[in-house]
């Protein structure tokens, strides 16, 4: 009926092209396949010039939470370190943490419940949370891309700082974002002492004096070492724990004259606090700040849109300052432009194939067409499956122009080998009847073999499930295109007549 009423075929093709547009408007996109590694990192910062000790007390409580957590089997702390290579503070570290085997609820949720908690037990704590292999190429690599990474150009500073701030306010709104940071480094308050010489003389002091007494009284002084094995440990001694005080104590510290007198600091000395200074980072000549951000519960693309909303606000970015958005958008963005060139040469070089092959446009064209109208349901099947639109995803995309063309290769060379069929309606059908089974039954066997990793059955399943759900998305829908759309194509465009004779042998489809 559909090949004598030709229209008929918009009732199979139309369908499928709106929901597949409907589909990716909906379906969300991201950079790699979202993976349940068994672990994650939680690197952790308190306010710069925070001593080993205080630091310690706050990764206690830190500790209590992960304790009473369930699915945490194990966790290790470094403070003061980091499992990168980089240059690591007393109020920074990370720390490791195992979840356990078995049935236990995906590692998203895990973290989500961990970072909420943790931001009610040590909100002075700022944590930066990811999974193993992220949190590894970054260290190999000098650094990770964020998801979400503003990079912040100008001329000033003092704006670049005030402005990074109010950026970090307008993101941690939006839904989805999670672990906000700006890049600014400050480093630990200092305290300069400036010694009155002529005081310290008729005090009985000198600056050396002054010097070493100060050192003694705070840090003490290494006098000599013993052996503890191979190793020299040194033997620091210090003034009592009552003369050791605080910075805020400074001015009262005493000091002993030669005479034998105990002379306050603050009577030789000015004491005052000097502020940490910021870090500066130079892009392209430029002072750059970046605000960086992760994503939880929620894809990449949709992320950025509401990201971009949030920056023009009126009023927010000022001229003088230029706006880059970094990070795994950026890549996300270049492997897609890469993907698409990658997609346009495949269906040139099968155009080139096929024209070489058959030396009819009117063919070529009619199985590009069939080809392509299997594309949108992939977009169908990644909507009703929950994935993302992602490089494994668009792989899978490419790998389907060359499926479905090789099975429409099938049903134009049984076509040519019933040239002694006079009605051209009938010569269609008897080869797409000829052809049914061995197509039926290759598609068939390649979606069984693809549905494990489909629906993500197996630890690692995630890694190759988008290209396994865009390839049985294909398959599905390339049956009725190969035959019942393909044929009308032929029909409708004159191909009927026969053409001349095909390079490429009439042999069965593989089993």
């Amino acid at each position: 009926q559909v090949l004598r009423r030709p229209w008929l075929v918009l009732i199979l093709i139309l369908p499928v092209v709106a929901v597949g547009g409907f589909a990716y408007q909906r379906i969300g996109s991201g950079f790699m396949p979202q993976l349940d590694e068994g672990g994650f990192i939680i690197d952790y910062f308190t306010p710069p010039g925070t001593s080993l000790t205080i630091t310690d007390q706050q990764l206690r409580r830190l500790e209590a939470v992960l304790q009473s957590t369930p699915e945490v089997a194990t966790y290790s702390r470094r403070t003061g370190l980091q499992l990168g290579g980089g240059l690591t503070e007393a109020n920074e570290g990370d720390l490791f943490v195992r979840l356990r085997d078995g049935p236990r609820r995906p590692i998203g949720a895990v973290m989500a419940e961990v970072r909420a908690r943790l931001a009610v037990a040590v909100p002075a704590l700022d944590l930066d949370m990811s999974q193993l292999m992220e949190d590894l190429i970054g260290d190999l690599s000098g650094g990770a891309p964020q998801p979400v990474e503003i990079e912040l150009s100008g001329d000033d500073g003092d704006q670049l700082g005030a402005l990074a701030h109010q950026v970090v306010r307008a993101i941690s709104g939006i839904h989805g974002v999670v672990d906000v940071h700006d890049t600014i480094k400050k480093a630990g308050d200092a305290v300069t002492l400036s010694i009155d010489r002529d005081r310290a003389t008729l005090e009985g002091l000198t600056v050396d004096g002054i010097s070493t007494q100060l050192a003694q009284a705070l840090a003490g002084t290494v006098v000599t070492s013993i052996q503890r094995g191979p190793q020299m440990v040194g033997i620091r001694v210090r003034a009592p724990a009552g003369s050791a005080r605080a910075f805020a104590d400074l001015p009262q510290l005493p000091l002993s004259a030669g005479d034998g007198r105990q002379v306050r600091l603050a009577q030789v000395a000015s004491i005052a606090t000097l502020e940490g200074e910021l870090q500066i980072t130079h892009v392209d000549l430029r002072r750059t700040v970046a605000v960086t951000a992760r994503i939880s519960d929620r894809d990449l693309g949709s992320v950025m849109r509401d990201v971009r909303t949030a920056l023009a606000a009126p009023g927010l970015i000022p001229p003088a300052v230029n706006v880059r958005l970094g990070g795994l958008y950026e890549q996300q963005q270049q492997a897609f432009a890469g993907m698409a060139w990658v997609l346009a040469s495949s269906t040139m070089l099968v155009f080139l194939l096929l024209l070489y092959c058959y030396e009819r446009f009117r063919i070529v064209l009619a199985v590009l067409a069939t080809t392509i109208l299997a594309l949108p349901a992939v977009f169908i099947g990644l909507w009703v499956a929950g994935v993302e639109l992602n490089i494994t995803a668009e792989m899978g995309m490419t790998m389907v122009v060359g499926i479905v063309t090789e099975v429409g290769i099938f049903v134009l060379c049984e076509w040519e080998s019933l040239s002694a069929v006079a009605d051209p309606v009938e010569r269609l059908l008897q080869a797409g009847a000829n052809r049914l089974r061995p197509i039926a039954m290759t598609t068939l066997a390649a979606i069984l073999a693809l549905l494990p990793l489909a629906l993500g059955w197996w630890p690692g399943a995630a890694m190759q499930q988008p290209l396994a759900v865009a390839i049985i998305s294909g398959l599905c829908l390339q049956l009725p295109l190969v035959l019942i759309a393909l044929p009308v194509f032929l029909l409708v465009g004159g191909s009927h007549r026969q053409p001349p004779a095909s390079p490429v042998a009439a042999a069965p489809p593989p089993a």
